[in-house]
This record gives structure tokens, C-alpha cells and sequence, in this order.
């Protein structure tokens, strides 16, 4: 009687060990709940001031291909409740002392909730010296905080683009000396940035692909593409969404 007590007790034992295992097994399967973040709503008018060259004209590609317009349809995507408006003032050729020039006539409004800046590629391609950007490009900095509503969390500079790897750069010198005297720019600006805590977004790397990947470069043989600008809007576009939404 009791052998048998003990069998019975075994197996009652062994299949609620079972039981819990499988439960347990089961349990550990489910995968945990997805919290959905809620998205900051904007404001309903955001305007954008896009300061810049070639490059932020977008030199021979369309309108709409360019940089700051794609950005603008990019946030609109995003933020269907809020109105986008950009203004440009950039020109092929200019240097930093243009630039200043420009924004010092057209004399805008100090009201945009978002300023971008790409400047000094023909700083370098004309050979001026590097004194002068290392002055002109801090002066250019202050003007995109000012028109920034004075918060220069709402800034973004962009890095200069390697016109090295494209048929003009090849053709134009090789790409060991234009590399290298962008490289120096490039460092001057982001270290500039870090110092007085502004947005510096690298896409350089990018246009470096020009030769292997010749659809990064726009038909002229010189300037990025609308795909390379597709890539510069997606390295751009997390560092804006935070700082229109702080």
C-alpha cells in the first residue's frame, strides 16, 4: 500500500513539474509588450533659413532635389500637422566672404526654427587663405544662431563635400591635395562646433564614394546627385527632429 502511495504521489509530482516547466517555457516565449513612444507634436509653422554655396543650391540637379528641399519634404512626411516653409540664400562660387555679404544685405528675419550652414569649398577651390575662413566661418556661425531665434540648438552645419572623387576632381589636380586641404576645413568647423555646442553633421564620407559610385554625382561631373543628397538629408534628419522638438 504504501509502494503504491508512493507511485501515486510520483507521478502527481512529476506532472505538475512538467506542468510549470511548461508554463515557464511558454512565458519566457511571449515576447514583452512594444511601448510606442509618442511623437512631440510641432509647431503648425516651422521656417527653415538654409545658408550655404553650390551645395545648397543644388547646382544641376532639380529644384526639389537639392538638400534643403528634400529635407523640408522629408519633415512634412513626418509632421503632416505642421507647415513647412524654407528660405535659401546660397549661390554657386561663393566663399565665406560672399555668404556674409548676402545675409548682411538681404538682412532677414531672426525667426526660423531652423538653420542649416554648408560653406567654404570655394574658399578652398580659389586658394584663398585659410585665415580667412578660420575668421569668416565663426562670424557665419553667430549670423545662423542669430536668424535662429538666437538658440543655437537649432543650427546644424553641415561638413564640406570632397569634390576630389568626381571626373572634375580627378581630372583637376588628383585627389591627394584637394583631400587634404578639405580635410582641414572640415576639422576647423567641427572642432569650432564641439567647442561652442553646435550641430556638425559629416557627410563628406559620402561624396568620398563619387568615384566608385558615379550616381553620387550629379551630371555636370562635379557636384553631388540627388541620391547623394537623399543621404545627406538622412544623416541631417534624426540631429533636426531633436532639435525641433526640444
Amino acid at each position: 500500500m504504501k509502494t503504491q502511495f508512493k507511485q501515486i504521489v510520483t507521478i502527481i509530482l512529476s506532472v505538475f513539474l512538467l506542468s510549470c516547466s511548461s508554463d515557464e517555457a511558454n512565458s519566457a516565449s511571449v515576447d514583452p509588450p512594444i511601448i510606442s513612444i509618442p511623437k512631440i507634436p510641432l509647431e503648425s509653422k516651422i521656417k527653415i533659413m538654409a545658408l550655404g554655396d553650390s551645395y545648397t543650391i543644388g547646382q544641376s540637379v532639380c529644384e526639389t532635389c537639392r538638400y534643403p528641399e528634400q529635407l523640408k519634404a522629408s519633415l512634412a512626411a513626418i509632421y503632416p500637422e505642421t507647415s513647412f516653409s524654407l528660405n535659401i540664400i546660397a549661390r554657386t562660387g561663393w566663399t565665406t566672404s560672399n555668404l556674409i555679404s548676402a545675409v548682411n544685405e538681404q538682412n532677414p528675419q531672426s525667426n526660423y526654427d531652423l538653420v542649416t550652414l554648408l560653406i567654404g569649398v570655394n574658399n578652398q577651390y580659389q586658394g584663398i587663405n585659410f585665415s580667412v575662413y578660420e575668421k569668416e566661418f565663426p562670424e557665419l556661425v553667430t549670423k545662423a544662431i542669430t536668424l535662429a531665434k538666437g538658440d543655437k540648438k537649432n543650427v546644424v552645419v553641415l561638413s564640406i563635400p570632397d569634390y576630389a572623387f568626381t571626373p572634375f576632381g580627378t581630372m583637376f589636380g588628383g585627389t591627394t591635395k584637394i583631400s587634404t586641404e578639405i580635410s582641414q576645413y572640415n576639422t576647423f568647423a567641427e572642432n569650432y562646433c564641439k567647442t561652442n555646442g553646435v550641430v556638425f553633421v559629416s557627410i563628406t564620407e559620402i561624396t568620398q564614394k563619387g568615384i566608385e559610385n558615379p550616381g553620387l554625382v550629379a551630371g555636370d561631373g562635379l557636384h553631388p546627385s540627388k541620391e547623394a543628397y537623399t543621404l545627406f538629408v538622412e544623416r541631417i534628419l534624426p540631429k533636426v527632429k531633436v532639435a525641433l522638438q526640444d
